[in-house]
């Protein structure tokens, strides 16, 4: 019998973070209208076994050797029969007791939206204060670490491309469905800790593999939907910007970063020729006139 909500985990050596996680949202789990399924992608400390030892209710998929996070995202969500698909990290929980029942009853109440991101708190620290004055909004994208999707709406898309590794996912799914005329919407009443340092983050030794990553899909992004009218100056914008704030100032790995992502744009035209949905002139304003992603929530004073 089908589900009516999944909650898609993928991880990889992180099993301290998982096993937090799981404690936090193991009243959902227990749900009979839940599944929830783990993807470990490769881990080498124990995570499979510990799945399969401690939690015999969660669906379990494992790879040998790591395929990639968007491999494992587009198998959990192209498997699942389940209404609505919750992606969540492994480093990520719900802090709104009734999160399900909310979700069920926006996407009710708003037929049109396809996609669902949540209010996230990044902190190592739980938020002393939930309240929130922020209210439901149309966005242009949404997070990774937190959304739910609507899958009739995830069937009519193509898959995450694989191609991109590692950023702009995202984005690319975001364009896919405003091309389909569905809506991605900001839904502040659920509320999910995201348990990241993000000055910590900013000090990671992969810091010019990231940037090149980051830079790169922004320019696929670029030649797979904008207006080709428009790509020359946000592509010299961009690379501007990375001189000016970065290499001028001695970051070489930057300029490391930058130049490699040129040579990985150059390298992926022939996947970009055949996955190109450029947006209309007109779709290209009006996208431009939707609020940007709901990415960080700061907690209100008290």
């Amino acid at each position: 019998m089908a589900k009516k909500f999944s909650i898609l985990i993928t991880t990889k050596n992180r099993l301290e973070d998982l096993v937090f996680t799981l404690e936090k949202i193991q009243y959902l789990i227990d749900r009979s209208d839940v599944e929830c399924v783990v993807f470990d992608d490769g881990s080498s400390d124990g995570t499979k076994d510990y799945i399969a030892k401690n939690h015999p209710q969660i669906i379990l998929h494992s790879n040998k050797v790591s395929k990639g996070y968007l491999y494992c995202r587009n198998k959990m969500l192209n498997e699942t029969k389940a209404d609505f698909a919750i992606s969540l990290d492994d480093d990520a929980h719900f802090v709104t007791e009734k999160p399900l029942e909310i979700i069920a009853a926006y996407f009710d109440q708003n037929p049109k939206t396809g996609l669902l991101g949540f209010r996230i708190f990044w902190s190592k620290e739980a938020p002393d204060n939930v309240f929130s004055n922020d209210l439901p909004v149309r966005m242009k994208s949404f997070v990774g670490c937190a959304h739910v999707w609507r899958m009739s709406v995830w069937r009519e898309i193509p898959n995450y491309p694989e191609w991109f590794v590692f950023y702009g996912e995202e984005d690319f799914a975001s364009y896919q469905l405003f091309k389909k005329n569905w809506e991605i919407h900001y839904l502040p009443e659920v509320l999910v800790n995201h348990r990241v340092d993000i000055k910590a983050r900013k000090k990671v030794s992969d810091y010019s593999l990231r940037l090149r990553r980051s830079l790169r899909s922004g320019w696929y992004l670029y030649f797979l939907f904008i207006p080709i009218r428009f790509i020359p100056k946000r592509l010299a914008y961009s690379i501007w910007v990375q001189v000016k704030l970065k290499v001028i100032k001695g970051d070489f790995q930057a300029l490391k970063a930058l130049l490699f992502a040129i040579s990985d744009l150059f390298i992926a035209i022939p996947k970009i020729v055949k996955n190109v949905n450029r947006l209309t002139v007109k779709e290209y304003r009006d996208y431009q006139e939707l609020a940007g992603a709901k990415i960080y929530w700061k907690q209100e004073d008290k």
